[in-house]
């Protein structure tokens, strides 16, 4: 199958991939726009775990006070290299990930920064929210896995739905960026304040 020229540049302009690779998501998916991207991010997200074993300690540490000046984020990111941490690009993804902070207020970066007790009262609340006596154990064990599943989609950073495209969770936007800027990266930790609460 041929696809046209228009067609590989429009791929580009909306995924950022290159010519050779658009052309080849195209023919793979029979000229399907919206597969031929999935197609790109799979392919991004793919190479992106590849690196993983790659050390990330370069990027930059992001600022963001949300208008009105009574939220206020600072986030690390991370990357391989100096030039790709000073890329508008990066820069870029550094800062919506503050302000996806700012938004959604997650308690951790990834569930394994959540402290134990906490998973285990979670687990406690849920547990005594379905066991109504006549489930069984293995039904009541689902549902409370299920419940535990949500409770970290809404409260662990990379877990949760991206806002700016709640199509793809934040982990996704990330990788997807890493496979754009052909680094490892990482998000290494935040703080987020907000007027007069209290710190722990």
């Amino acid at each position: 199958m041929s696809v046209s020229a228009s067609e590989v540049k429009k791929l580009r302009d909306m995924t950022g991939a290159g010519m050779m690779d658009c052309k080849a998501a195209l023919i793979e998916t029979k000229g399907n726009m919206e597969e031929a991207v999935d197609y790109l991010r799979k392919k991004g997200i793919a190479s992106a775990q590849k690196r993983g074993g790659r050390e990330a300690k370069e990027g930059v540490i992001m600022a963001y006070i949300h208008p009105g000046s009574r939220l206020g984020v600072l986030v690390e990111v991370n990357c391989e290299t100096d030039f790709v941490g000073k890329t508008e690009d990066f820069k870029e993804m550094a800062k919506n990930i503050a302000m996806q902070i700012a938004a959604t207020n997650p308690v951790a970066v990834d569930r394994e920064n959540i402290p134990k007790d906490v998973i285990e009262k979670e687990m406690e609340i849920y547990k005594t929210q379905a066991d109504d006596g006549k489930k069984p154990t293995n039904i009541v064990e689902r549902i409370v896995q299920g419940k535990l599943d949500k409770y970290y989609q809404e409260v662990v950073l990379m877990e949760q739905s991206y806002v700016k495209d709640p199509n793809k969770t934040v982990k996704e936007y990330v990788m997807e960026v890493s496979g754009k800027l052909g680094e490892n990266m990482s998000i290494r930790r935040f703080v987020r304040y907000q007027l007069g609460e209290e710190t722990s």
